[in-house]
């Protein structure tokens, strides 16, 4: 089973994945590493690497609810704690475990998989990726976490999270930001796009704080920093033509949000854009955004 989860990884867990959590079309079986069963709670024990450290609580209680009605509609996916005979850690599925504890319940239905350390981060970070439940800073954390413990590149990252390498190395740019305006983007004073156009200036605590005080937005705040002391000059696109910056900052908002190459091709009206993608797990997420209600 281990082989297999790591040949996924290789190339990107995409529907790998949704197969692991139990979301594809067909359930697991007997014969499937054990199928599902129900677990006492008190030995699951949550990951202390999960990459998702903020949990609403208005959604636990919704959660909590639901559980309480209907009972718990798709299991946790576990693997044996490491160093704790008869217990087991949290692989993905931790809004659940903790809605199931408020509502009550004793047991919890899970799929027990022998797991390395690399695929339970793996497996923990493209879950959150895909269901958008990661803030962008817990993103780019756990992103450096898997280049740093287990010596991943960041084209090795995109890949197994199904995001272009340019958006991995966005999302690692906010981590090079100093703690207070880090601080301003985990409560929500700054967007990403805010993080993203002060990245580069020499004091972006004191842009950070303008942004703020003046309510400005991103493009406003890109203006800024190309107006800020030792801003470097805007480069001209391939074949001498500058850009207009309101179209490369959609450009990058887009981008962002897809965690895909995008090109905006403005002709003053109509243009083009183009969304490229380099893997088979990049076009079904592409579609899955696409498609959603």
């Amino acid at each position: 089973m281990a082989d297999n989860v790591m040949a996924e990884g290789r190339r990107g867990l995409g529907r790998g994945l949704s197969a692991l959590l139990g979301e594809g079309d067909t359930p697991p079986t007997a014969a499937d590493a054990g199928g599902t069963r129900d677990i006492p709670i008190e030995l699951i024990r949550r990951n202390a690497d999960q990459p998702r450290r903020q949990f609403a609580e208005a959604e636990i209680d919704e959660l909590a609810a639901s559980i309480r009605e209907k009972g718990v509609l798709q299991p946790v996916l576990v693997r044996p704690a490491p160093g704790a005979q008869g217990e087991y850690q949290l692989v993905a599925g931790e809004r659940r475990w903790r809605a199931a504890q408020r509502a009550g319940l004793r047991a919890l239905p899970a799929m027990v998989r022998e797991l390395s350390d690399l695929e339970v981060l793996e497996i923990a970070i493209v879950e959150n990726v895909q269901r958008e439940d990661l803030s962008v800073l817990e993103e780019a954390l756990s992103y450096r976490a898997l280049m740093d413990k287990f010596g991943r590149t960041q084209e090795a990252v995109a890949q197994v999270v199904g995001k272009s390498r340019p958006h991995v190395a966005n999302a690692l740019r906010l981590l090079s930001l100093p703690a207070e305006v880090q601080a301003m983007l985990a409560d929500g004073r700054l967007t990403a796009g805010h993080a993203r156009a002060i990245a580069g200036s020499p004091d972006p605590v004191a842009l950070a704080k303008q942004i703020v005080e003046k309510g400005l937005n991103v493009r406003d705040a890109e203006a800024l920093a190309r107006r800020a002391p030792s801003a470097k000059p805007a480069r001209p696109r391939k074949g001498g033509i500058y850009r207009n910056p309101d179209i490369d900052a959609l450009e990058g908002d887009i981008a962002d949000k897809l965690g895909l190459h995008v090109e905006l091709r403005d002709r003053g009206g109509p243009g083009e854009l183009v969304i490229r993608y380099e893997t088979l797990d990049q076009f079904e997420f592409l579609l899955t955004r696409l498609m959603k209600d």
